[in-house]
């Protein structure tokens, strides 16, 4: 059987008209599916559990099973929806390819919404989040009332997705499975290319190709915007400026950049940044500590003037963004020690949040909770991990989170223990999420900051943590 990327066809207004969606609860899932609830279409769809997520999505009109089997799939349902985590294999794919159901990508079916929008997508290894958070947040607070689809919750369960009534709508662009190859954005933003996503990449000639191919759908006359501070993104414009009908702007601290960062001044747990942009100095704060964190604002700030909203306004709005979970979350403070969440799974993003929670942390000791994600990416990244996470004065390493992966011969978390160690971090490892609050708990000394980091289910721990602490 083929897998459901292959069998994906392009979405018409009728196909979405009643989607079935398998794996509703998932990030990019669930805000297409509210965006379609919002629309009018009748939704329904499944996930493995009951979530936060899930919940929200019944209280639109959703309808949402527990677990996945063939009779889920509506007799009414005009096409199933899928992301390239669902199986071939998986009953209700199944039983909707035997009915002759349409089956849809979810890159096909947010392609299909941003129809007749002004479509800003955001793209790159790291940051498409946060970055596409902000420009969210900053157009709704200009009263501009974008769309939006993003990775991530903003402040609560649901709160990834919006069907505004403005004219422009901003997605997180994808690259794991070069769906984001399916988008014809305005503007586009590429932050960073590196190689990850080892299971649908051989090498950075493939990323780079998949990259060209992403530009390459820019409408005519469109704007790229690219942060030049880093090596990839700088190498991707170099091989897209011989397009005549694409303006590229480059942003970033190099003297290189269009839109150049004059100073990042750190200020605890946030930044303020002065940029030069059309020949005026504009100072702005980012609510978010580190250097990273100010570079995708500034790339938020070139895509939103290059689609017209004047740069000091948009500057004075991106002040209002306080974050998004999972991006350096605070979750509480218990005995003097602060419990923060992470997304971080890249050594580049690892490296990236310690530098700048150690900024932050004062004279406390930096704590960190990691838990691996994918086998592919351990198998490929596991010594970087390793060597990133020595950045922390103390690190607890879980078991890999397997995801979508079935496990590989010889790749364990040990791959990351070991480099750490080699490093000269002190690790301790652990079998379960059981086990973490009371280590944890052992260990913390009044001033600490405590990170919990990984794509896994480790964000659960945090409450546990403050628990344990109190």
């Amino acid at each position: 059987m083929t897998s459901p990327a292959q069998q994906s066809a392009s979405a018409s207004t009728a196909d979405l008209a009643a989607p079935h969606f398998i794996g509703i609860g998932g990030a990019g899932m669930s805000g297409l599916a509210k965006i379609l609830a919002l629309r009018g279409a009748t939704v329904s769809g499944s996930d493995a559990k009951e979530s936060a997520v899930v919940l929200a999505l019944k209280q639109l009109g959703a309808e949402v099973f527990t677990g996945h089997a063939a009779e889920h799939v509506p007799a009414g349902a005009s096409c199933i929806v899928v992301s390239s985590a669902i199986r071939a294999d998986n009953p209700e794919l199944v039983a909707a390819v035997e009915r002759g159901l349409p089956v849809i990508h979810r890159a096909d079916a947010l392609a299909a919404l941003m129809t007749g929008r002004r479509a800003l997508a955001v793209a790159g290894t790291h940051g498409k989040t946060t970055t596409t958070s902000m420009l969210a947040v900053s157009l709704t607070g200009l009263d501009l009332d974008p769309s939006f689809a993003i990775g991530g919750d903003l402040d609560e369960p649901g709160s990834n997705a919006h069907h505004g009534t403005g004219e422009i709508f901003v997605a997180e662009a994808d690259e794991s499975d070069r769906s984001f190859q399916k988008y014809s954005p305005e503007v586009a933003i590429v932050l960073n290319v590196e190689l990850d996503h080892h299971a649908n990449y051989a090498s950075m000639d493939e990323i780079y190709e998949s990259f060209e191919a992403f530009v390459a759908r820019i409408v005519p006359g469109g704007t790229l915007v690219l942060d030049v501070d880093h090596a990839g993104a700088a190498e991707l414009a170099a091989r897209v400026s011989g397009r005549a009908d694409l303006t590229v702007v480059r942003v970033g601290e190099s003297e290189a950049a269009d839109v150049r960062i004059l100073r990042i001044t750190p200020r605890g747990m946030t930044s303020e940044v002065t940029v030069r942009i059309d020949g005026a100095e504009l100072t702005f704060t980012v609510s978010v500590p580190g250097r990273h964190y100010a570079h995708n604002a500034v790339a938020a700030l070139a895509a939103g003037a290059a689609m017209g909203v004047p740069a000091a306004e948009l500057a004075r709005a991106l002040g209002g963004y306080q974050g998004v979970r999972r991006r350096l979350q605070l979750k509480g403070e218990a005995r003097g020690v602060q419990v923060i969440d992470s997304y971080a799974h890249h050594p580049t993003e690892i490296a990236a949040d310690l530098d700048a929670i150690t900024g932050a942390a004062g004279e406390g000791r930096v704590l960190v909770v990691f838990q691996p994600h994918l086998f592919s990416r351990t198998q490929q990244l596991g010594a970087e991990m390793g060597e990133a996470l020595s950045r922390a004065d103390a690190v607890v390493v879980l078991d890999i989170y397997p995801a979508r992966e079935d496990p590989v011969p010889g790749v364990t978390s040990d791959l990351v223990i070991d480099s750490a160690r080699r490093h000269g971090t002190d690790v301790v490892p652990a079998h379960s999420l059981a086990e973490v609050p009371g280590l944890i708990a052992g260990m913390a000394k009044d001033g600490d900051l405590v990170l919990t980091m990984g794509a896994g289910d480790v964000t659960s721990l945090g409450p546990e943590i403050l628990a344990h602490l109190a």
